[in-house]
């Protein structure tokens, strides 16, 4: 393997002392084993910065940052501008990653030529924890099939509802092989996407508020048909837990970015509707929506969420409707099947 074929993997690391040594083992081990681990310990208040620096005493490929709490931004962009990969990978603190995981995507992409490659992930809660070690650490015993899509922005925007995608399959038109989120994980990225291009730091959605404009970039991306992620549910994240005005402010903001870009694009913003629909609405139930600073936001959200619907046609606007009342329903059984996991 040549310096060229180094993978840079970026992990931010905040307060996760209990769940982090499983995470940075999953990545140690790797089976593909070029890689640069950029382990940035973002002002922990625990024992994960000490946590990182045995990792690094003992592999010379850890390099660990340690510096002020900034945010989960503020800590991928430290890794981006750190890394000397010609790929980029990312890995949350409290998740774990198959044995294979590195090896499988990067040979998808190799193989496919794409932009980026993608696998399955799989959510599990803290009792499943040693299963899911084993498990990972085992690896997958084969690549699963390798599929190319192109248009990824225009996929990201419209294939999102799961039993849509699961229709769609049965119908053989590869529903979930072009599904995918904002989550940076699980995901291997040519380096050159990233090239000026960096997440806004100080707010919550800092993957939305990239996502189109980093997809745009992309020609093709190829899926992977394994899981080779696992994703850790804690009701504890920010993501179950956060519930400020900020918050919800935060997703409308970059919901409205995204919608304005894919209808710059000629696409229709279904994913953005929904997030933009949700995150306005969800503004007035913050404890803190009563603040003068914060109702005067809120009215311009509102106006600009009803200036972007009305420049939909009648058509897109009730695929779009549509489109959120199905995933609300989806999201109402994933909220307590998934996110109460234990």
């Amino acid at each position: 393997m040549t310096k060229s074929e180094t993978v840079s993997i970026i992990i931010p690391v905040y307060n996760s002392q209990d769940s982090l040594l499983a995470c940075l083992e999953s990545v140690a081990g790797q089976s593909y084993e070029n890689l640069q681990i950029i382990a940035i310990n973002d002002g922990s208040s625990d024992d994960s910065g000490s946590i990182c620096d045995d990792f690094a005493q003992k592999d010379a490929r850890f390099e660990v940052i340690h510096k002020e709490n900034g945010g989960i931004a503020s800590a991928q962009n430290a890794g981006l501008d750190l890394a000397t990969g010609e790929y980029i990978a990312f890995a949350d603190n409290d998740d774990i990653l198959d044995r294979r995981n590195i090896e499988i995507l990067l040979s998808a992409l190799k193989q496919t030529g794409a932009d980026m490659s993608k696998g399955r992930w799989q959510q599990f809660g803290q009792s499943q924890h040693r299963q899911i070690v084993e498990k990972a650490g085992k690896g997958e015993d084969n690549p699963g099939s390798i599929m190319k899509f192109a248009q990824p922005l225009r996929a990201y925007q419209t294939v999102f509802c799961k039993a849509l995608r699961l229709a769609a399959d049965r119908a053989g038109r590869h529903g979930e092989v072009r599904y995918f989120n904002e989550a940076n994980w699980c995901r291997i990225y040519r380096r050159k996407l990233w090239e000026g291009l960096r997440f806004p730091e100080g707010m919550y959605a800092q993957d939305v508020m990239v996502a189109g404009r980093l997809y745009d970039r992309m020609k093709f991306v190829a899926d992977v048909d394994k899981v080779l992620y696992y994703w850790r549910q804690s009701a504890d994240s920010v993501t179950h837990k956060e519930r400020s005005f900020s918050f919800y402010h935060d997703n409308a903001a970059a919901g409205i970015e995204n919608m304005k870009f894919a209808l710059q694009r000629g696409i229709m913003p279904a994913r953005s509707w929904y997030t933009v629909a949700g995150a306005v609405s969800e503004e007035k139930t913050a404890s803190d929506f009563s603040k003068p600073e914060n109702l005067e936001i809120y009215r311009k959200d509102c106006e600009e969420k009803e200036k972007l619907f009305a420049g939909l046609t009648p058509s897109q606007r009730a695929k779009c409707s549509v489109l959120r009342q199905i995933r609300l329903a989806e999201k109402f059984v994933y909220d307590r099947k998934i996110k109460n996991m234990k």
